[in-house]
């Protein structure tokens, strides 16, 4: 099928704006025009995109599926056809990011430090954090979260492979307690637990088997939002811990932990640098987000 990329803009216009008014002055063309090709788009693709009323627009679910696998393929059109205007100019500036304290990838120091000795004239304040907050209002130019938690108002490129999550012990725990055969075994068990913040519940456990996924309340002996804490403790035989499986590889290759419950730990989609979908990219931002995109075989 050709695609229209004029329609495909009018629809990600509308999409975003939920809007044929703002769409259509976004674009500088008359509202008649966007129904007009927004309607042709739906007639060639046989599926409504939005839901119209006289008062508001919305996105189908057909809609809101073209739009979150659009938007990505579209920064890319954009930061390629940036790239080309201002590859004469070195990126410059201060880069501020949030990053989630389980981005293994993303903190374990190479990528940065390569990054920063790839742009030596950007500045890169990261702060470590798993607080939910909106980036742009705090200030941030992008952000770095698994791909399940991201607004969809944003744009996400995969700097990670797929993830899984991981139970894992000490052999001297094991040897004196014993392996859980089941998620439900780890009522029997001591388990060090993790939280975001002091005023919230320790984090539920997440399992899957056989398609159906369900979490685990294990009431955590020892709770902490430290994650380096939790590995020691884990380490030192404290008893059973939960994360993410790579977090935990260092510790399990050199036979310090043990990996339990193998087979209720689906793969996931894995971490998202994220960013406003705005017209122009900073080049800094453009920078780092060719610097640390994931491909098959890389670091």
């Amino acid at each position: 099928m050709a695609v229209d990329l004029n329609a495909i803009s009018v629809f990600m216009a509308v999409a975003e704006a939920r809007s044929f008014r703002a769409a259509a002055e976004h674009l500088g063309v008359t509202r008649s025009a966007v129904s007009q090709s927004l309607r042709r788009l739906e007639d060639r693709l046989g599926v409504a995109l939005v839901q119209r009323t006289t008062r508001s627009v919305s996105l189908t679910e057909a809609g809101a599926q073209l739009y979150l696998r659009v938007a990505p393929a579209l920064a890319e059109v954009g930061l390629a056809l940036d790239a080309t205007a201002d590859r004469d100019m070195a990126p410059t500036g201060l880069l501020r990011l949030a990053v989630s304290s389980i981005a293994e990838r993303f903190i374990s120091g190479a990528l940065l430090a390569s990054f920063a000795e790839a742009y030596p004239t950007i500045q890169i304040d990261v702060t470590v954090t798993d607080e939910e907050f909106d980036i742009v209002a705090q200030g941030y130019d992008a952000g770095v979260r698994l791909g399940e938690v991201i607004e969809q108002d944003m744009i996400a490129v995969p700097v990670s492979a797929e993830q899984r999550q991981t139970a894992v012990a000490a052999p001297s725990y094991i040897e004196r307690f014993g392996k859980p055969m089941q998620p439900s075994d780890l009522a029997q068990h001591r388990c060090i637990g993790w939280r975001p913040a002091p005023q919230t519940a320790p984090y539920r456990w997440e399992f899957g088997k056989d398609g159906r996924e369900f979490d685990v309340a294990v009431n955590p002996q020892i709770t902490t939002n430290d994650m380096s804490l939790m590995i020691r403790t884990a380490c030192a035989g404290g008893g059973i811990t939960f994360g993410m499986e790579e977090t935990f590889r260092p510790y399990v290759s050199a036979g310090q932990l043990v990996p339990l419950l193998e087979d209720y730990f689906p793969p996931f989609a894995g971490f998202y640098l994220y960013f406003p979908n705005r017209r122009n990219l900073a080049p800094k931002l453009r920078a780092l987000i060719e610097h640390v995109r994931w491909r098959p075989n890389a670091g």
